[in-house]
């Protein structure tokens, strides 16, 4: 059987994070995506995705990062229903091409501590991948035991599901070519005794969860226990799949 592979598609790509709230989906890149993992339907596969236009800002909006008390609680319905929205608009896409995927939201089964996911249970994704399902999560708010409610990253999910699943292969596709440095060339190896050589350019966009900083982080602390991981453009989704050259970025152990 083929490595599990992790993918995920960064907010940016299937939203307009530029627009604010206005929560602009790019159906025609969701679309695209569907056709290129139609093609590789026999690699066992994790797809998550990020929020984007679609939760970025009503977390801001209600402050919870800071944390959620009875004074801000609300932000966690209208969060999580505009992530939720947005995981079904992906699904539906992914089905209609033929791929058995089916949602699950980090809210109903996940807990954090201090902003880190502490608490799960993961057999039933286990359990789905060896169906040949394809269980689709997403960045969400999630109940945390020291802050009330939390943002969970997509990225680190990532982390914990690359991690807690043995997955082999985990690939972040951008809307840019790879990590960027401040010439805005592609930096094609990244090993934790290199990162403070780089410097990583900021977003322009709302991304309360740290944008490609918060990737780098998350992907380093992966490569820290000796998983690999790749960063692409997502108009290179098929080189990665395919396990040829894509361009981007890789996230090396040391000695690797």
């Amino acid at each position: 059987m083929p490595d599990r592979i992790i993918i995920k598609l960064g907010g940016s790509v299937i939203t307009d994070k530029e627009r604010g709230d206005a929560g602009v989906i790019h159906e025609s890149v969701l679309q695209e995506v569907a056709r290129a993992l139609k093609e590789y339907a026999d690699i066992p596969l994790l797809l998550i995705h990020g929020a984007g236009s679609c939760g970025h800002p009503q977390a801001r909006q209600y402050h919870i990062q800071s944390g959620v008390s009875r004074e801000n609680r609300e932000g966690i319905y209208e969060t999580h229903q505009a992530v939720s929205a947005l995981n079904e608009l992906v699904v539906r896409t992914l089905r209609a091409e033929g791929i058995e995927a089916v949602s699950v939201h980090p809210l109903e089964g996940m807990v954090a501590s201090g902003g880190e996911l502490s608490g799960y249970c993961l057999t039933h994704l286990h359990l789905m991948i060896d169906l040949g399902i394809v269980p689709v999560l997403h960045g969400d708010v999630v109940m945390d035991t020291e802050k009330g409610a939390c943002i969970v990253s997509g990225d680190q999910l990532v982390r914990v599901l690359a991690q807690q699943l043995g997955m082999k292969r985990i690939g972040l596709a951008t809307d840019v070519p790879g990590l960027l440095d401040a010439d805005g060339s592609v930096v094609r190896e990244l090993r934790r005794t290199m990162a403070h050589t780089i410097r990583i350019g900021g977003s322009g966009s709302v991304d309360v969860t740290g944008g490609m900083q918060g990737k780098i982080s998350e992907l380093l602390r992966l490569a820290d226990i000796g998983i690999e991981s790749d960063i692409f453009h997502i108009s290179r989704l098929q080189d990665f799949l395919s396990g040829a050259d894509h361009g981007g970025t890789r996230i090396l152990p040391e000695g690797a």
